[in-house]
């Protein structure tokens, strides 16, 4: 849309090719932080979601009842999670298999623990309401480390996220503002040369910091 936008305004398809790779970018990077910010709020859920299974867990219920009360009681983005693993375990599944691709599927690491816990606790046995509080406990400490890295880290962040959107809005400035400023730019040898280079080591500057960013939301 944007390249056609672009397509209509300039009527030059260079202008439209560089529109299409903006708008093809952006709602990307509008999936990535959606995504990044369910998991910060899934992560928040989480050590209360922990607690409330050991507070079920030591009224003597079954491991599939307690994941089914959880399920109900947990607000979304994590309920929603939950209940699907609550019925998988309604339809037959046990624990190992009802919540095998859970941490996949909401991209939290502590989840592994978490499905580990369950898993053993139903094959073998054991003291599972002191595991799981000390699960929630050990998420809450994690998490009020990763809120005082955030804060301590913000300025970086922003200036990451200023250093990969600058250079298309730049682009993109210049295009609206002359629409043969492309066909100038890439007339001469020099200037394609440098433009490809700009255009790969942003790709390449821009994978990076995302993967940091990425890396840096994870639980």
């Amino acid at each position: 849309m944007f390249g056609g936008l672009i397509l209509v305004l300039q009527e030059d398809p260079l202008s439209a090719s560089v529109g299409l790779v903006v708008g093809s970018i952006v709602p990307l990077l509008y999936v990535f932080f959606a995504r990044m910010k369910r998991q910060r709020v899934m992560t928040q859920q989480l050590p209360g979601m922990i607690e409330e299974l050991a507070r079920a867990a030591k009224t003597g219920r079954s491991i599939d009842q307690c994941c089914a009360i959880v399920a109900n009681d947990t607000p979304e983005p994590l309920g929603s999670e939950m209940r699907v693993c609550a019925r998988r375990m309604e339809m037959g599944e046990d624990v190992a298999t009802a919540m095998r691709d859970l941490p996949e599927r909401s991209g939290l690491v502590a989840l592994n623990i978490l499905v580990t816990s369950l898993s053993v606790h139903q094959s073998t046995g054991g003291d599972l309401v002191t595991v799981l509080e000390r699960l929630a406990q050990t998420i809450r400490d994690r998490l009020l480390f990763l809120g005082r890295l955030r804060a301590a880290t913000i300025g970086s962040r922003w200036t990451a996220i200023l250093m990969i959107s600058l250079p298309p809005l730049i682009i993109t400035f210049f295009i609206l503002r002359d629409a043969n400023y492309l066909n100038q730019l890439l007339s001469t040898y020099w200037g394609r040369a440098m433009s490809i280079t700009a255009v790969v080591l942003e790709l390449i500057g821009s994978l990076a910091v995302l993967s940091i960013l990425r890396g840096s939301q994870r639980s």
